[in-house]
């Protein structure tokens, strides 16, 4: 089993930044492919962001690249999503996320057995 805890929403006004972090636990050697998810209200669960656990290799949604950035701490066995540029479309509830592999399958919520609690990030016009 694994075990994951966001950390770090909250509210921010446009344009302003957070970082989401992902603390893992558990059989975690187990893990290659860790995730961010969000869901809005109303809304089903899209992909953001993934990276590769032991080789670092990421993936992006479009709705957010050049703004958010996936990484890893392997020392501390947490992944984090630095979010800038926040916009009021950014609102929702985010997840991480982490599976087995890292294969073609990573954007899909699916895909993945392990996640967190989910964490709320409002952003305010």
């Amino acid at each position: 089993q694994v075990q994951l805890v966001e950390s770090g929403g909250g509210l921010v006004q446009a344009g302003g930044s957070l970082r989401l972090s992902c603390a893992a636990s558990g059989n975690i050697f187990s893990i290659n492919a860790m995730g961010w998810f969000r869901q809005a209200p109303g809304k089903e669960r899209e992909f953001v962001a993934a990276i590769s656990w032991s080789g670092g290799t990421s993936d992006h949604a479009d709705s957010v690249k050049g703004r958010f950035t996936i990484s890893r701490d392997n020392a501390k066995n947490t992944f984090y999503l630095q979010m800038n540029g926040l916009k009021p479309e950014d609102t929702a509830v985010y997840y991480c996320a982490g599976n087995y592999i890292w294969s073609s399958g990573r954007k899909d919520p699916g895909a993945y057995k392990y996640w967190g609690q989910g964490t709320q990030v409002t952003v305010s016009s």
